[in-house]
């Protein structure tokens, strides 16, 4: 089953600074039948001004995940870390038993942009930890580059849940297969292009969220850059 959530759906918040769609229940937005998918429970597509972000608050037992597609953000939290995550990079929090922390954009100049990923832990009150990777842009193009796995490794960070995130740039024309486990979900978000899954077709900002579909056969209708996230 393929569940299509255009993007024109999706909850949008403009605070000046801060300009957001939601594809979830966020905030003040909420909607009882969009709570999450699985395990997911956030995704923000965020647009950050110059020199703004969000100051230091608390979270715990939450795996956060942040693509950044353009500009960089700036990550301090109790636990001492202070870093960049630039345009093709990753960053990975998990809140575990308790960490505050702050993001901003990084530059005083430049405008960012980026996805804001909110996953529930394999199991609560964990060490709270951070990561923050970075990837070649050329290794996703016409493949799933893995990005966020539970083993993670080189250019890969590691989440505390059975799940992977997938980044692609697919031409026009190519086509990918992914194969699926059982009773697992596929959470799918074009970032840019347009495309079709098993023939269903998404364009730019559209996602589709997908259960019981052994395999899912991606091709890109235009050039496309798009997100796969593997998930039980």
């Amino acid at each position: 089953m393929i569940q299509v959530f255009p993007a024109h759906t999706r909850n949008s918040t403009d605070l000046g600074w801060l300009k957001s769609h939601k594809n979830f229940s966020f905030g003040d937005y909420f909607d009882e039948e969009n709570v999450g998918f699985g395990v997911m429970r956030v995704c923000n597509d965020d647009d950050i001004a110059a020199g703004r972000g969000f100051g230091p608050h608390p979270h715990s037992d939450m795996e956060i995940v942040s693509i950044v597609l353009s500009g960089a953000i700036k990550h301090e939290d109790s636990l001492g870390h202070v870093a960049v995550t630039a345009a093709n990079g990753v960053q990975r929090m998990s809140a575990g038993s308790g960490v505050i922390h702050a993001e901003y954009n990084a530059s005083e100049t430049e405008p960012m942009s980026l996805f804001q990923l909110w996953f529930m832990p394999e199991k609560r009150g964990m060490e709270p930890s951070f990561e923050n990777v970075t990837y070649e842009p050329e290794a996703m193009i016409n493949t799933l580059l893995p990005v966020v796995t539970p083993e993670g490794g080189e250019h890969v960070a590691k989440i505390h849940q059975d799940m992977s995130i997938y980044l692609s740039k697919l031409d026009a024309g190519k086509e990918l297969i992914f194969n699926q486990g059982e009773n697992r979900r596929i959470f799918l978000m074009v970032i840019s292009g347009k495309l079709a899954a098993n023939e269903t077709v998404l364009e730019t900002k559209d996602s589709a969220r997908m259960q019981a579909e052994s395999s899912v056969a991606i091709r890109g209708l235009e050039d496309t850059h798009f997100m796969l996230i593997d998930l039980p």
